[in-house]
């Protein structure tokens, strides 16, 4: 297939269309570069630039491409930022999806996989987190998410469009190639890495008193890889609807610093900090539905496994792609 992929040089865009590549299939990247690299866009994909707020472009360069299907992973995605300035992800994840499906719905083009995300559920009602799961997102981040969402089921029942949507929990680790680099970071895994090689003091503790066995959150992570491979298997199989993605397994904050110190042999300093608002104790996805529907089986579910991933491309690339 030929697959349009926005977002193609972000985090997970970047190594889902690697996959897809891999697997022998077209890729054409569409993306910005707002927070994306240049670098992390295969060489074997068409690169256009552009943006998806933009509605003639969009169309104009989904209709050169001629697409058979789309992966839809540009979008902010910071919770904090989108607490601060809403306005940003109603423009960009709302409007800009908007403008994707308009396209789409005008060139004929219905299949679309959807970088969707747990926020739509909110705070958890019960762990592990079912896809049958209310959704109360807490955060204008995760209400952006949902509302395209309901976008897509309204397009599969009134245009017959074929969506996926995959809400993943926290994606970690990287590839031969790729790897993450965000400018803020915010996840911990990164994070702690940098400290490793030198770049931050120390690793900030974000409260040690909830309610988890060592005080610290817990959460599921999930290899990158095993992510692009779900999205890779959503396109190609006849599914549509949500899917959550991840290991099943929970680890807390100072079991993730523990696994880190052991896989690079360093030190890690960290230091407890106040709480921030809204962190739930626990965050852990039910994966049955994908394992079941797309034949998904995380291949890489050990958590020094994804460290170690994560630590190898943070050597090679210790200011990130910049450097």
């Amino acid at each position: 297939m030929k697959v349009f992929v926005t977002g193609g040089a972000g985090y997970i865009g970047s190594i889902s269309a690697e996959t897809l590549l891999d697997a022998g299939h077209e890729v054409v990247v569409f993306d910005n570069l707002e927070r994306g690299h240049a670098e992390a866009v295969d060489p074997r994909a068409e690169f256009v630039k552009g943006d998806l707020r933009d509605r003639v472009g969009i169309l104009a360069a989904m209709k050169a491409a001629r697409p058979d299907a789309v992966m839809h992973f540009a979008a902010y995605a910071l919770v904090g930022e989108s607490m601060v300035s809403p306005e940003l992800y109603w423009g960009n994840n709302v409007v800009g999806g908007l403008n994707l499906a308009e396209a789409m719905l005008k060139l004929g083009v219905d299949k679309i996989v959807f970088s969707s995300t747990c926020a739509t559920y909110g705070m958890p009602r019960r762990i592990p987190m079912t896809e049958d799961h209310p959704q109360a997102p807490a955060n204008p981040y995760g209400i952006s998410k949902l509302m395209f969402e309901n976008v897509l089921i309204w397009n599969e029942a009134l245009r017959g469009m074929k969506p996926v949507f995959l809400r993943y929990f926290n994606a970690a680790g990287a590839t031969g190639k790729y790897g993450e680099d965000h400018d803020p970071e915010s996840h911990l895994i990164p994070i702690v890495l940098q400290t490793a090689i030198g770049h931050r003091k120390n690793v900030v503790i974000h409260g040690d008193d909830y309610d988890t066995p060592d005080g610290t959150c817990i959460r599921d992570y999930v290899h990158i890889s095993d992510l692009a491979q779900a999205h890779l298997l959503a396109i190609e199989k006849g599914v549509t609807g949500g899917f959550n993605l991840g290991n099943g397994e929970g680890y807390s904050v100072k079991e993730v610093l523990q696994a880190a110190r052991e896989v690079t042999g360093r030190e890690i300093p960290a230091a407890v900090g106040p709480r921030r608002p809204g962190d739930p104790d626990r965050l852990v996805a039910c994966s049955t539905k994908a394992k079941e529907k797309l034949g998904w089986k995380p291949a890489r579910a050990e958590l020094k496994t994804i460290i170690e991933s994560a630590w190898l491309w943070h050597q090679a690339h210790p200011r990130g792609y910049s450097g």
